[in-house]
């Protein structure tokens, strides 16, 4: 095993690092019965942490 393999990382730190650089969650989910599309759902998330540089979008609205 090299270093890096043997290396922890506590989530508390993972979750900081994709916050601080942000994270889309993309996703595409269709119920289909017999070949047809019922019901079709998409979801685009963006998750992020807000601060100075990078105010939050929902200031305008409290």
């Amino acid at each position: 095993m090299t270093v890096v393999e043997r290396r922890e990382v506590a989530l508390v730190d993972l979750l900081d690092r994709l916050l601080a650089g942000g994270v889309v969650i993309t996703g595409d989910v269709t119920l289909r019965i017999a070949d047809v599309d019922l019901v079709r759902i998409d979801l685009n998330a963006l998750i992020s942490s807000v601060n100075a540089q990078v105010p939050s979008p929902f200031e305008e609205l409290l």
